[in-house]
């Protein structure tokens, strides 16, 4: 089978699509078959990188990014006409990769450079998978989706934000999450982190902010500290330019407590352990984080992230929330708003018990399997 994927600029297109090709060609594999895949992204880009270090083929088009406004004037601004240009340049070189290749399905998991490659694929007569990470449809998908694509979504309240000529064949899937996220163990987790103080009587909570870490939660949890560590072991992922700032802030916690504070830059190779380990969770409430943490079953307190594209870290945060699936600080981020949100958890397993298996039911760790049952079926396969 031969695929073109698209989608990127961020690991929340990125990781998706490598996991689907992951899991298509360990399919194809088991029927005796094989596939060849090109990525098709921008030029110096995330998608690049990660191609490149997947040995996945990788051609650059041209891409542009619409500004978007509620002034109509702005949207004519110099930015935005000159990044029309390059995106209508961009859909000319994508028919010439897609006449080339002869892809038997488009795969496209977002971003602005995934709207000439889909626009180019729906033009060659070429099967075109969209798949839309987030509750919320972002604006490269919604013009696919008008285009004619076939959509996967991860959630069923996206269906009705689709166009209604989408909504009749589009498929809910889920969000792909990598496999090894859902192999790991808990036993293993302090042992993986080197974590001596870990106290196994105690509820564990994973604080992460990314892979660079953020410093609103980092500050936010700093200050609740005390009161945090009497209730619980903490792993705290901070960010490599974080590390030392925390670590000197918390040196004058009592001895007692602080060694169960354990602070880290980067949580790599052992995450899946980490994550099994951990009973409740302080994160961002991006598409990925969202997906693993379900898929998981995890209680988490959700602090997202204000700037997100359409406010949909604050989207996602709120739908599991109201659905009792998670607790989110979704105004006012404080010590004291996250204490009132981690308190019911840590002091109450059953409660948090209950949270856990709300959330594991919003879950799909089949996701991968799902979309690339979609993607099969529409290379015909």
């Amino acid at each position: 089978m031969r695929l073109i994927v698209t989608g990127g600029g961020t690991g929340g297109h990125t990781y998706p699509a490598l996991t689907a090709v992951n899991a298509l060609r360990s399919r194809l594999e088991a029927q005796g078959r094989g596939l060849e895949v090109l990525w098709v992204g921008a030029e110096d880009s995330l998608e690049g990188r990660v191609a490149t270090a997947n040995d996945i083929p990788f051609r650059a088009v041209a891409t542009g990014k619409v500004r978007r406004s509620k002034n109509p004037l702005k949207l004519v601004s110099p930015e935005n006409i000159r990044d029309m240009g390059s995106a209508l340049r961009g859909v000319f070189q994508s028919l010439r990769v897609v006449s080339g290749f002869r892809p038997d399905a488009v795969l496209a998991t977002g971003g602005y450079v995934a709207v000439p490659v889909g626009l180019a694929a729906r033009l060659r007569g070429r099967p075109l998978v969209v798949h839309e990470q987030t509750v919320l449809l972002g604006l490269a998908n919604k013009v696919l989706a008008r285009a004619g694509a076939r959509m996967a979504v991860t959630s069923e309240s996206t269906l009705e934000l689709l166009p209604g000529s989408a909504r009749a064949s589009a498929v809910v899937t889920g969000n792909p999450v990598r496999p090894e996220v859902l192999e790991g163990k808990a036993d293993r987790g302090a042992e993986g982190l080197g974590f001596e103080g870990h106290d196994p009587e105690l509820p564990t909570v994973y604080v992460t902010g990314g892979a660079q870490g953020s410093v609103q939660i980092n500050t936010t949890v700093r200050e609740l500290l005390p009161w945090l560590l009497e209730r619980a072991n903490v792993v705290h992922q901070c960010g490599e330019a974080n590390v030392d700032d925390l670590r000197e802030a918390t040196r004058d916690l009592d001895p007692a407590l602080a060694v169960r504070h354990h602070v880290t830059a980067f949580v790599g190779p052992e995450l899946p352990d980490v994550l099994a380990l951990a009973d409740v969770v302080i994160s961002r409430s991006g598409a990925g984080t969202i997906a693993e943490l379900t898929a998981l079953g995890k209680a988490a307190v959700f602090i997202p992230l204000a700037s997100s594209a359409g406010d949909e870290q604050r989207h996602n945060a709120r739908h599991l929330q109201e659905a009792g699936a998670a607790r989110a600080l979704l105004d006012e981020v404080s010590p004291e708003r996250l204490r009132e949100k981690l308190e019911p958890l840590l002091a109450d397993s059953e409660r948090r018990a209950a949270v856990a298996e709300n959330a594991r039911e919003h879950g799909k760790p089949d996701a991968a399997d799902r979309l690339v049952g979609v993607v099969l079926r529409a290379g015909g396969a």
